[in-house]
């Protein structure tokens, strides 16, 4: 069976009969439930913050994972009518960063190319580029999934680049020393 209709169209009974009944329907996506519930015009926040914790009953774990997928949606679903000052928000971002850092140690996954992550998105709309799916590191992509603790290759070229340099000096200062003796 397939639901045939948005999500963001639904009514609340709608929305509740569909999560109870989510392995019927082939058209599923959890993804698409979280996003209509920040979408949805229709629905009051009272309404949309009881969607959100009667999806979190089935698909917490789904939820979770929306951290690495598409961070702006996990963020908006969870701070879901609360007010956020600047530091309140920066903190929560921080908190999506270090829980990202561990869902792919714990899932031993080394590539970053996720759900917003994957395409390209530069801002613009008539750009021909836009969810055009990138390989990671292109020169397309502008937002790529990096950690503190990240080592940049390109620094690190560098320094070996320079350490050579070094080690050739000291051998013609060694050189010329001997030389002038």
């Amino acid at each position: 069976m397939i639901i045939g209709q948005k999500f963001n169209q639904l009514t609340i009974e709608e929305y509740f009969f569909y999560i109870d009944n989510y392995k019927k329907y082939e058209d599923f996506n959890t993804l698409g439930l979280y996003r209509s519930i920040v979408e949805h015009d229709k629905l009051s926040l009272e309404e949309k913050i009881a969607v959100r914790e009667y999806a979190h009953n089935t698909f917490k774990k789904t939820f979770d994972f929306l951290q690495l997928k598409d961070p702006k949606v996990f963020v908006e679903v969870s701070t879901l009518g609360q007010e956020l000052t600047k530091a309140d928000e920066a903190k929560i971002w921080d908190e999506v960063i270090k829980n990202q850092q561990i869902i792919l140690s714990n899932k031993q996954i080394r590539h970053r190319n996720f759900g917003t992550y994957s395409k390209h998105n530069c801002g613009y709309d008539n750009c021909i580029y836009n969810g055009l799916m990138i390989r990671q590191g292109s020169e397309l992509s502008e937002t790529s999934m990096h950690f503190e603790g990240d080592k940049n290759k390109y620094q690190q070229r560098l320094k070996s680049d320079r350490r050579k340099s070094d080690r050739k000096k000291e051998n013609l200062i060694i050189k010329k020393e001997l030389n002038d003796q």
